[in-house]
């Protein structure tokens, strides 16, 4: 089911960013994303973010401010993204839940994992080579400061 917009936290701590890993239960495929989600009901894009945070990551998180928007990659559910940049203020990152029952029933959330910022040479190569995820960690990381343009 198309959704317009995906709301979405860059967790950031010591120059390393926090990612989720999707595992598919029909191929057993896994892969790396940012998490996030849409708006549940009045909530603000703000309120979205940090409930989609600890529900995917177990993180409370501060929301710093609006890192970027883009259109939706055509492989994902999404027509819309905003990438929020976030700061954990408490908890310990591990994998969450995703609580959409048309979500949980192709794939769970099976792993969370910190990625250098500045040196990509320890990510995992399934990383740098996924469509959605490696460009807007590309795109973060010009906009940080992390990689010259």
């Amino acid at each position: 089911m198309a959704r317009h917009t995906r709301y979405q936290g860059l967790i950031i701590k010591d120059r390393r960013v926090l990612l989720i890993k999707h595992g598919e239960h029909a191929t057993g495929r896994g892969y790396w994303v940012i998490p996030g989600g849409g708006i549940d009901g009045n909530e603000s894009e703000e309120q979205c973010v940090v409930r989609e945070m600890k529900e995917e990551t177990n993180l409370e998180v501060k929301v710093a401010g609006l890192l970027f928007e883009e259109p939706g990659h055509p492989e994902e559910a999404y027509h819309w993204r905003k990438t929020y940049l976030c700061k954990p203020i408490s908890g310990e990152a591990s994998p969450g839940y995703e609580p959409e029952l048309e979500a949980a029933e192709n794939y769970a959330i099976t792993e969370v994992g910190w990625f250098d910022l500045q040196d990509e040479s320890d990510w995992e190569p399934e990383l740098i080579g996924e469509p959605i995820t490696y460009p807007q960690l590309v795109k973060a990381r010009r906009k940080l400061g992390y990689l010259s343009v």
